[in-house]
């Protein structure tokens, strides 16, 4: 059995400074899409808040191998944003 850190420091709301056993990083985003930023690579979350349904995405901050986030990312961030801003309230 191995241990485990990790602690997370709110900065700002929806911005976080991850210290871990693995190193440093930072979060930005909250319910819905998060991005993750450690050395030179980005992590995008998309999610589906209540459902369990996630689409993850990794890149590395070279320009020439970087690609955009897919069209069906965007709907869903939409489609999360109009959920929590509308059925929320």
């Amino acid at each position: 059995m191995a241990f485990l850190f990790r602690k997370r420091i709110k900065i700002l709301p929806g911005l976080w400074f991850n210290l871990s056993k693995r190193g440093v990083s930072t979060s930005i985003g909250g319910k819905g899409i998060t991005i993750n930023i450690k050395d030179n690579k980005t992590r995008t979350t998309a999610s589906l808040p209540g459902t369990g349904l996630r689409y993850r995405t990794t890149s590395t901050s070279t320009p020439s191998t970087r690609t955009g986030i897919p069209g069906w990312v965007w709907v869903l961030i939409v489609v999360v944003f109009v959920v929590v801003v509308f059925i929320v309230k």
